[in-house]
């Protein structure tokens, strides 16, 4: 199984405290950011890596080369910023399966990959979403899903008492933006869920799993306490 990583992110709301590394290299208790989600994502059957990079990636290739833990690691550069889904076109000429596993490489969504692949795979999706309940939000948009799991809508920012978020991890067909006409620079969260959610097999799978997005102080702070708990291949 193979996953592409988002890690080209300029980390302008992260600037305060981490102005001189990109986000996925911000320090958590002496290791990069990006060091715990590759740890989560081997234990969870990964094989190998593409970094989707652009904002400093010299120092992202520097610290990793070209393997973590005998897992190969490619790196797609964005000459010009592409988006979230134009960066992750850019990235999918470097794997080889038809399916591919997306996350983001600023957050942590210790999901269950195994589960979320299975579904996958039995309803015959384009994507399938890691889906997050909270509880009193309102920095983050709300997935809403039917009976089967199938995603129905994309809900704008607002304050909510409950319900599901985009938790970041996806798995992806490597047709899906060919599908979708998709091409060049383009929002994977505007263009392709919300614009195409109506008229593609798009399902979510609900995860309790430890969520945490360290793109503003407050969180980023929060993550050198909790994270002390997390081993992995420390």
């Amino acid at each position: 199984m193979e996953a592409i990583i988002l890690a080209g992110g300029f980390g302008t709301r992260l600037r305060s405290v981490v102005a001189d590394k990109p986000k996925a290299l911000a320090p958590i208790n002496g290791r990069p950011f990006l060091e715990y989600l590759l740890d989560h994502l081997i234990r969870g059957g990964i094989d190998s890596f593409v970094f989707s990079v652009g904002y400093r990636a010299q120092m992202i290739e520097e610290h990793f080369g070209d393997c973590y833990h005998d897992r190969p690691i490619q790196y797609a550069l964005e000459t010009e910023p592409l988006g979230t889904g134009g960066g992750i076109a850019n990235a999918l000429p470097y794997t080889s399966g038809d399916t591919v596993l997306v996350t983001n490489g600023d957050s942590l969504f210790l999901t269950d990959l195994a589960r979320q692949y299975a579904l996958h795979q039995q309803v015959g999706a384009l994507a399938t979403l890691a889906l997050r309940p909270m509880k009193n939000f309102s920095r983050y948009g709300r997935v809403e899903v039917d009976g089967d799991g199938r995603i129905t809508a994309f809900r704008e920012k607002e304050a909510v008492e409950e319900g599901l978020i985009n938790g970041g991890v996806y798995l992806l067909q490597r047709d899906a933006f060919a599908q979708a006409g998709l091409k060049g620079a383009f929002s994977l969260e505007r263009d392709f869920f919300g614009a195409k959610v109506a008229d593609f097999p798009l399902y979510g799978l609900a995860d309790e799993g430890y969520f945490l997005d360290i793109g503003i102080p407050e969180d980023f702070a929060r993550a050198q306490e909790d994270f002390l708990r997390f081993k992995f291949n420390q």
